[in-house]
């Protein structure tokens, strides 16, 4: 089987996964009583596609991109909310993604830098297996990135390990990932 049936049937895939999401959302939004949909994205094999998601209570409710948070193509993550901003100013909207993620014990000092190394796989400090680190800073001997644990997990960070690993589900772990190759702008606010 060559390499162009492989890609022809992983993009049908997607898809096909694709709509069968929105068609469920659909349904979901009319059994809600109408409530609003939000935009979220999907990763594809050719990049991230906006579907709609319901709009409900057990939705959270995702704070609005900090005004402090620079300009320009930027990875955004707030200390204080512990979510992540994918943003390319090229596109419309400019937030090609929002997502919820699980700090480590130590957080990144708000300000500017830089994504520097990026691993694949490996294991955290959790001694979980781990994929898609993406590296942005060191601080006090500290690394701090963001990665997505094998498994899906987003435990809570064992406050006796001095760790600023910044956990995120798979999906937004791979959203991150295909976002943010080295020297990637990463904006930290408070």
């Amino acid at each position: 089987m060559g390499p162009g049936v492989v890609v022809t049937g992983l993009t049908l895939g997607a898809l096909a996964v694709v709509s069968l999401l929105a068609f469920q959302a659909s349904g979901a939004q009319d059994r809600a009583g109408g409530a609003r949909p939000t935009t979220t994205t999907a990763a594809t094999s050719t990049g991230p596609v906006a579907s709609a998601t319901p709009s409900a209570s057990a939705t959270p409710t995702v704070p609005p991109l900090p005004t402090s948070s620079g300009s320009g193509t930027r990875v955004v993550y707030s200390v204080s909310s512990h979510y992540v901003w994918l943003i390319d100013p090229k596109k419309n909207p400019q937030v090609a993604a929002t997502f919820q993620v699980s700090p480590g014990t130590v957080e990144p000092t708000p300000g500017s830098y830089s994504v520097y190394s990026r691993t694949p796989v490996g294991t955290g400090t959790d001694g979980r297996q781990i994929e898609h680190v993406v590296r942005f800073a060191q601080q006090n001997g500290v690394v701090f990135g963001f990665s997505s644990a094998m498994d899906g997990s987003t435990p809570t960070a064992d406050p006796k390990t001095k760790t600023g690993g910044i956990r995120s589900g798979r999906a937004d772990g791979q959203l991150l990932w295909d976002f943010a190759p080295n020297g990637t702008k990463v904006v930290v606010v408070a």
